[in-house]
C-alpha cells in the first residue's frame, strides 16, 4: 500500500466541518484527489472563504449504514486516507446519534479493513470527557465518565472507542482520533448564528453564571488543519507508530471565560451592554426546571434547560501539548478572526 497521499475519502465532508476539512486538503501541494461521500451532494453556493472547486470535488451521496454504499465509495476513490467527520449535530434524538455515529463508524471500519485501507482519521469530540463536571486543562489521559453528559457525546465516545482499537499494525490498519472543542466558523449553523439571534431579541444583558469558567472554542479551519496533519502522520511511516491508536485534543489554545465569544460577536455587530443581569448557576438550574415544565404544557421548546446551564457554567479547557508536539499543529486563525470571518460569511449567505 502507497505511502503518499494520492486521494482522501471525505465522510461528511458536505457538512459545516467537512467543507473546512474539504478546503484544507484542497490546499495541500501536491493536492490529493479528493472525494466526498455524504447523505447529501455539497451546496450549490460556495462561500468565499472555500476556494475549492466543487466541479473537481468528487461526491458520492449514500448511507454510511450501507456497506454496499461505502464499499461502493472506497472502491471508485481508492483513497489513501479516510477522513470521517459525519455527525448529526446537537439537540437531536438518541436513536439518529447511535445510526450514525456507532453503526455508521462500525460499518465505516469494516468495509475500510476489507479494502485494505491503510488509513482513518476520526472527528470525536471534547464532550466525550465531559459529565457536568469541571474539566480544567485536560490532556489525553483523562479518564472518559462513566455517565456522560447526553446522547451526543456518549455515541462519539463509544464510535472513539471502536476507532481506537480498530488500530492494527498487523493488518496495516491505523487509525487516529481528533477531540475538537467548541467549533465555529463559516457554515456554522448553530453556536454564533444562535448568539446572532439573542442579540436580535434584545435578550443579551442576561448572562447565566458568574463567567469565571474558562472554556475552550475552536475555529473550524484550525480543526480541519488538524486533520490533514493527522493523515500525513498515519501515512509517514516514520511516524505513524507516534500517532496510530491516539487520540489529540484539538482547541485554538486560548481558553477564555464562557461569555466571552458571545460579547465579541456582539460587540463586533456593535452592541456592547452596559450592564448585565446575571443568574447564578443554582438559580439558572431552577429556572431551567420551570422552563421545562411549563414548555411541556405550552408544547414549545424551552429557552433554557438545566442541561444548557451546565454546559454554560462548567470549566471545559484542554491541554492540546500532545497535539503541538506530535502532530506540529498550531492554530492559525486566532479566535477574534475567526468571528470576523463567521459574522462576515453570515451577512454574506443573507445576501445570496
Amino acid at each position: 500500500m502507497a505511502t503518499s497521499m494520492d486521494s482522501v475519502l471525505l465522510i461528511g465532508g458536505a457538512g459545516f466541518l467537512g467543507l473546512h476539512i474539504v478546503q484544507q486538503f484542497w490546499e495541500q501541494s501536491p493536492r490529493p484527489e479528493i472525494h466526498v461521500f455524504d447523505i447529501r451532494p455539497l451546496p450549490d453556493k460556495i462561500s468565499k472563504y472555500f476556494t475549492f472547486d466543487p466541479k473537481k470535488i468528487q461526491v458520492h451521496v449514500g448511507d454510511l449504514t450501507s456497506k454496499d454504499d461505502v464499499t461502493k465509495a472506497i472502491k471508485e476513490s481508492n483513497p489513501s486516507v479516510i477522513v470521517h467527520s459525519a455527525s448529526p449535530i446537537h439537540g437531536l434524538g438518541q436513536e439518529i446519534y447511535e445510526k450514525v455515529n456507532i453503526h455508521g463508524t462500525k460499518n465505516l471500519i469494516e468495509c475500510a479493513k476489507e479494502q485494505k485501507i491503510r488509513a482513518l482519521v476520526y472527528t470525536s469530540s471534547a464532550g466525550v470527557i465531559f459529565n457536568g463536571e469541571d474539566v480544567h486543562n485536560a490532556d489525553e489521559t483523562w479518564p472518559i465518565p462513566e455517565v456522560p453528559m447526553d446522547g451526543y457525546n456518549e455515541t462519539k465516545a463509544i464510535a472513539e472507542n471502536m476507532v481506537l482499537k480498530a488500530n492494527s499494525p498487523s493488518e496495516n490498519f491505523y487509525t487516529v482520533a481528533l477531540r475538537p472543542a467548541g467549533i465555529f466558523g463559516p457554515g456554522d449553523r448553530q453556536l454564533v448564528p444562535g448568539l446572532r439571534q439573542v442579540l436580535e431579541r434584545g435578550q443579551t444583558k442576561f448572562q447565566v453564571g458568574d463567567n469565571n469558567n474558562l472554556f475552550d472554542w475552536t475555529y473550524a479551519g484550525n480543526v480541519a488543519d488538524s486533520h490533514v496533519l493527522a493523515a500525513q502522520k498515519l501515512l509517514d511511516p516514520k511516524t505513524v507508530s507516534d500517532v496510530g491508536g491516539e487520540t489529540f485534543f484539538i482547541t485554538n489554545d486560548t481558553p477564555s471565560y464562557f461569555w466571552t465569544l458571545a460579547r465579541t460577536v456582539w460587540k463586533a455587530d456593535g452592541h456592547v451592554d452596559n450592564y448585565n443581569i446575571v443568574l447564578s448557576r443554582p438559580v439558572a438550574i431552577a429556572v431551567g426546571y420551570l422552563s421545562e415544565f411549563f414548555s411541556k404544557l405550552s408544547g414549545k421548546e424551552p429557552g433554557l434547560t438545566p442541561f444548557r446551564v451546565k454546559i454554560v457554567c462548567a470549566y471545559r479547557y484542554h491541554n492540546i501539548t500532545k497535539a503541538k508536539t506530535i502532530l506540529g499543529y498550531k492554530p492559525k486563525v486566532e479566535l477574534e478572526e475567526g468571528i470576523r470571518y463567521t459574522l462576515d460569511w453570515m451577512d454574506e449567505t443573507k445576501k445570496q
